[in-house]
């Protein structure tokens, strides 16, 4: 079964990764950052080996984002970052393929085990199943 396992976050956290503290993340040093880069390749690495790794990537700030939806006369509206009203945002993703919810559960709980400065949030990762063509999106 495919599972999409996303990471969340807020522009606030870019910031923090930038050297830009706030009420919300300290600023985060290089190690600091190095070592998070280090632990996500080793991680990307591993599932990789297991056959598990489809696709997996870290997003862009929200700064860089670009909403488009339609007005209320089906005209296309553009509205560039950042959104002030968001708090949460996908900050990054992976695409694998797992055996099991167990399995995938598992890799969730080895990503909220990468290191962050002491104090900055460490949001909850989701866990989605991709609903196979024709089918209804549940194991079993």
């Amino acid at each position: 079964m495919k599972y999409l396992v996303m990471v969340q976050g807020a522009q606030a956290d870019y910031d923090a990764m930038c050297g830009k503290a706030s009420a919300h993340s300290p600023a985060w040093s290089e190690k600091e950052l190095q070592e998070m880069f280090a632990f996500m390749g080793a991680l990307n690495d591993d599932l990789a080996e297991s056959g598990e790794y489809i696709d997996g990537q870290g997003l862009a700030e929200p700064a860089q984002a670009r909403v488009v939806s339609l007005d209320d006369e089906g005209r296309p509206v553009v509205t560039d970052g950042p959104f002030g009203e968001t708090k949460e945002v996908l900050a990054g993703y992976w695409l694998l393929e797992c055996e099991s919810l167990e399995r995938v559960t598992e890799i969730a709980e080895r990503v909220l085990r990468c290191p962050v400065p002491k104090g900055a949030p460490n949001p909850p990762v989701v866990i989605r199943p991709v609903q196979e063509e024709g089918g209804d999106g549940t194991s079993g």
